[in-house]
């Protein structure tokens, strides 16, 4: 056991002749912590030998390359620890293991706790009195036989707070399971077997942390700032066209008889109305976005004020144990896309007057019903379309594909020849068949047509989605698709969780590859079924089809890949 005693200067003298060099752990290159010797005689840390032959396929030591029959049993050298630790103590303030509020807050050096009126600056700090002594004070330390063994470190303020209350140590460690600090004797001890740390370490670690996430704050911030200003000019400009749509419909609707008189009152109506709505529900998303930048903005001062704390344990004492960003909405569930629905009030509008008695009826109807924008973005992710062929190297065995390979149908009977020569990219479990072309960039669209059918999934898949065996249904599956069991649609990764009610004979599929998003709409009321937004694509993406079984009934109708029908 390492001995603090006798001659103070004689073994500051003989420390000195120590380098830190010879206390880092070769693999993690810090300060030895929990250190373990090898048989070949080298050093390291125990959980970073630990790590290095779980990963390597034979056991050998990672400086010399000697290699070991079977794994040696590591016992932790408590003399290297202890002349380690003590290494550490005596060169606190070089090694900067607490940093520069070692002096007091007015900026002076640390003063001697015995002083009287007049303080005068301390040269060291002793862990066992927890007091910090000028050269005069210090002298019984040298000379008294019983404070001799006591512990001196380099001068440093709020010491009690620096040192281990049960075991008179410096706490130079960090534990991060448990996010406590720790001295040497607690880290040997009761943290055997957690992710412990050098202090020094772990400020690093936790303060790029800390900078990073501040970072990711302040880009919310922006987003939120512009998403808050294109709404409100959004909202400005709608407003402009609502007014001049109103005047315009006023002026040829004033013309016209009683029929027409009253159409025009219910116009000025339902616009004002659908205007107000639109007005109310963009300003409940700024007001629900602006208390998000000030929760934001709030969080990113405390962060910004944390991130300056230059006291280790302060700031280790002070981190959040939770989650560092408060909780905030999903900016893409809201758009304000009121001018597509104003666009087509005015297309109608500038009809031919002659035809008007016989469009005022569906006009009415087009006007106060929510179909309108639904309508026009469903043709507008149509001009996306692309040729799918499915691939038939992919298909189940227990699946038929139709000869222009647009179909896929389940068949009760196997195909012997294809159970037999399994392909390697067939799927041996899930009913399902890829797409033979991949995409990667830009967006794209297909329909698919499921008929009557009670169960079927569809969607898209990476190249490198599971084949053999079952397919874990999460959302680092490689698969985005939604499933339709008898009357109800859930996601592949979230099963049980319904997301649609309703039956559908024709699914439109879009994909926007560079804005991370799948969506899937009802071809015939321009619905949309489900989206999957902020996805991230690294791989090229197949549409997927799966026709299922007959768990919920008869389902041999196929699924057809069907051209889109532009007849609107």
């Amino acid at each position: 056991m390492w001995c603090w005693c006798c001659n103070k200067k004689e073994m500051a003298s003989n420390t000195s002749l120590l380098s830190e060099d010879q206390f880092l752990c070769p693999i993690c290159l810090d300060t030895f912590t929990r250190p373990v010797s090898t048989p070949c005689g080298h050093n390291f840390c125990i959980t970073c030998l630990t790590s290095y032959w779980d990963n390597e396929p034979i056991c050998q030591c990672p400086v010399c390359k000697e290699t070991f029959e079977r794994r040696p049993n590591l016992k932790v050298n408590t003399f290297i620890s202890e002349l380690a630790s003590q290494f550490m103590l005596l060169h606190a303030t070089d090694a900067h293991i607490w940093s520069p509020d070692q002096v007091k807050a007015d900026g002076g050096a640390v003063l001697c706790d015995i002083c009287g009126d007049i303080q005068q600056a301390a040269v060291k700090s002793c862990v066992e009195c927890l007091t910090s002594y000028c050269s005069v004070h210090l002298e019984p330390h040298h000379r008294a036989a019983g404070l001799k063994r006591h512990k001196l470190v380099e001068p440093l303020a709020n010491l009690e707070d620096r040192v281990c209350k049960e075991h008179n140590h410096l706490l130079a460690s960090f534990c991060k399971n448990d996010k406590a600090l720790l001295c040497d004797i607690c880290a040997s001890s009761l943290h055997v077997n957690h992710d412990v740390v050098p202090a020094q370490r772990a400020h690093r670690e936790m303060k790029d942390l800390l900078a990073d996430t501040e970072a990711r704050v302040q880009q919310m911030i922006q987003e939120r700032q512009q998403k808050v200003q294109a709404t409100k000019e959004s909202v400005k400009q709608s407003k402009r066209e609502t007014k001049d749509v109103i005047a315009n419909s006023v002026r040829d609707l004033t013309a016209l008889v009683s029929e027409i008189q009253r159409s025009q009152a219910e116009l000025v109506k339902g616009m004002e109305e659908r205007q107000k709505a639109a007005e109310e529900q963009a300003g409940g998303f700024i007001s629900s976005v602006e208390q998000e930048l000030a929760e934001l903005q709030r969080t990113a001062m405390k962060m910004r004020e944390l991130r300056q704390t230059e006291d280790q344990l302060h700031f280790l004492l002070d981190f959040p144990k939770a989650s560092l960003l408060p909780p905030t909405m999903d900016l893409s569930t809201f758009i304000f896309n009121r001018n597509l629905e104003i666009q087509h009030v005015e297309k109608c509008l500038s009809s031919s007057v002659s035809q008007l008695r016989m469009l005022l009826v569906k006009m009415n109807t087009e006007i106060n019903t929510s179909s309108a924008s639904n309508d026009a973005m469903l043709t507008y992710l149509q001009r996306y379309e692309v040729n799918v062929l499915l691939d038939p190297d992919t298909a189940h065995p227990l699946l038929i594909l139709s000869n222009d390979r647009k179909q896929v149908r389940y068949s009760m009977g196997a195909s012997l020849w294809r159970i037999q020569n399994l392909n390697p990219n067939m799927f041996t479990e899930h009913l399902a068949v890829l797409g033979q072309r991949g995409f990667s960039s830009h967006k794209f669209y297909f329909e698919v047509f499921v008929s009557q059918k009670t169960e079927w999934c569809l969607g898209v898949a990476t190249a490198s989605v599971q084949r053999r065996g079952a397919l874990v249904r999460s959302r680092h599956s490689g698969l985005w698709a939604i499933w339709f069991l008898e009357d109800k649609f859930e996601t592949f990764s979230s099963p049980g969780k319904t997301v649609y009610l309703g039956k559908v004979e024709r699914v439109g599929v879009f994909v926007d590859y560079h804005g991370g998003e799948i969506s899937f709409y009802d071809v015939q009321t321009a619905a949309l079924i489900y989206s999957f937004t902020e996805c991230v694509f690294t791989e090229e993406l197949y549409p997927y089809l799966n026709p299922c079984d007959n768990e919920y009934g008869s389902n041999l109708d196929p699924m057809v890949i069907v051209p889109v029908s532009r007849t609107a």
